[in-house]
Formats: C-alpha cells, sequence, structure tokens
C-alpha cells in the first residue's frame, strides 16, 4: 500500500471498520460472534445505534462514501466505538474537525509536568493552561514575577497580574508589548475553546475594569508567540532581560511551559543575586 499521499476518506472508513471488528460484543451484553455471528466485533446496527446515527449513515462512511462528519457525529463515534484517548484524537483529526474539550480543560498540573517545573530549576519556569491560568510554578520564577502562594487561585492566571495587579503593572519595561501579545494570544485561545465559559468571563472583565485590554481587544489581532525576549524592572536587583521559550507536552496540548533564560550577563547576575536572597 503507497503511504505517498493519504486519502483521509478512505482512512477514515478502514479506520473505523478496523475499530467496529475489535470490539467484543460481550462487552456490550450482545450475543458472542461464535455463537451467533459471522464476522468479528459489532454489527453496523449496533455501533449505529449506540452512537445515535443511521445505519444507512455509518455504511456510507465505512465505505468512503459519505460527507465529513460533524464534530458530534465523531464524538459519538468515538464513544460507542470506546476509542482511546490517542485513537479518538486520530479519528477527529481524519474527520478535521476539533474536539470539544469542555470537560478536560485542565485546572491543575499533572503531577509528572508539576515536577519537571520544579526540577527546571535555576531556570525560571511555570506551566500554564490556555487561558493563562497558572498551574505550578518555582521557586525562581515565583521570585521574580510574585509569589503565587499568596495569590487566591482567581488571581493565578498571568494576564489578570499584568493587567491588575499593582506589582505587576510595573513590572515589565515595555508593558504594552506584553499586553499586546497577551491578548492576541487571549484571541487565539477564545476562538479555539468557544465552549470554555470561564475563558469568556475572564475576557469580559479584562474588558470591563482595563481601558488598554478593551481598545486591544478591538483590534482582533491574533499571535501564539512561543518566544521572545521580555524586560523587567524588579525591586530588588533592577532590571533583568530574559529570553523566553513555550513548549507544548504532547499529551496536554493546552498547556503551556514556559522557561526564562538570562539574555546577557548583567542579567545572569542580577537573576543569580536575587535567587540567592
Amino acid at each position: 500500500m503507497s503511504t505517498d499521499t493519504v486519502d483521509v476518506t478512505r482512512e477514515l472508513a478502514a479506520f473505523l471498520r478496523t475499530r467496529r471488528e475489535r470490539l467484543d460484543p460481550r462487552d456490550f451484553d450482545l450475543p458472542s460472534r461464535r455463537q451467533y455471528r459471522r464476522t468479528p466485533g459489532l454489527r453496523r446496527e449496533e455501533v449505529a445505534e449506540l452512537a445515535g446515527i443511521s445505519v444507512d449513515y455509518l455504511v456510507r462512511l465505512e465505505q468512503a462514501r459519505g460527507p465529513r462528519p460533524s464534530a458530534e457525529v465523531v464524538e459519538s463515534l468515538a464513544r460507542a466505538l470506546r476509542l482511546a484517548p490517542d485513537e479518538r484524537a486520530y479519528l477527529f483529526g481524519l474527520a478535521q474537525q476539533r474536539p470539544r474539550r469542555a470537560d478536560e480543560l485542565a485546572t491543575t498540573a499533572a503531577p509528572s509536568l508539576a515536577g519537571l517545573v520544579a526540577d527546571l530549576s535555576p531556570l525560571p519556569a511555570l506551566l500554564m493552561n490556555h487561558r493563562y491560568d497558572v498551574l505550578a510554578w518555582n521557586r525562581e520564577m515565583a521570585r521574580l514575577l510574585v509569589d503565587f502562594d499568596t495569590l487566591p487561585p482567581a488571581q493565578r492566571n498571568v494576564m489578570w497580574l499584568c493587567l491588575l495587579h499593582p506589582k505587576m503593572r510595573e513590572l515589565y519595561v515595555d508593558r504594552e508589548h506584553v499586553v499586546r501579545e497577551g491578548v492576541a494570544h487571549l484571541r487565539t485561545a477564545w476562538a479555539a475553546h468557544p465552549e470554555d465559559r470561564a475563558l469568556t468571563d475572564l475576557i469580559a472583565e479584562f474588558i470591563t475594569r482595563d481601558e488598554e485590554f478593551a481598545r486591544l481587544w478591538g483590534e482582533r489581532a491574533v499571535k501564539a508567540n512561543g518566544r521572545g525576549r521580555k524586560v523587567v524592572r524588579h525591586p530588588d536587583v533592577g532590571v533583568i532581560e530574559v529570553h523566553f521559550e513555550t513548549l507544548t507536552p504532547l499529551q496536554d496540548p493546552d498547556q503551556l511551559l514556559v522557561i526564562y533564560r538570562a539574555a546577557d550577563d548583567e542579567s545572569r547576575s542580577a537573576l543569580d543575586e536575587l535567587f540567592a536572597r
């Protein structure tokens, strides 16, 4: 079989067939195929009933004759076929649909990711979700920005701090550039997560409480910036310039791991002094 190009319609059909055929009727309180069935797995009629779609539609999908299924149909098929998370993502990709993840939005850091953030010391590091909620941080990042432990959970949001926290409002030398990039990221995340009511409410709060945010939001700029530089004016050690890198964990694509590195020798000395205190 050639793998030079992918015919997604045929691959979708084959994937649905193979996943249907591997299912054991006994797991669904159905008659065993050894006694009553000539083909492996569940019948199309059974999968169609489990997924809440017509048998004819499933037949056309499995024969590469059907229209592209909607996100709702893909989700129903994934549940009916009992797909693993990676298989579910693959099915959505074949259907060129984006899964709805309202019940999966990260509000806490996985222990392995929280441990990674701690192990990155002495480099300042933190973990955020797509809303910019801070899920984990190490002592160096807390020393450089703000002591997250002292904040209520609702304020542990990088954009909230930049806009509304008195100390953080004065921290960035090029504050307008930082805010502009943050607004562009939030608009990109907002479009990708229309079901995320918490994000919508957060944006509404920013528009109401900060004129600069409201003005920039109205420009409709979109951007997902993964690296760059920031300059902070720390009250204890003065100006520090850092390069930042943003990484996305493969198994948690809605989370962002941000790592800071000193941009020059002066900034490295200032960070060393800050962390030694």
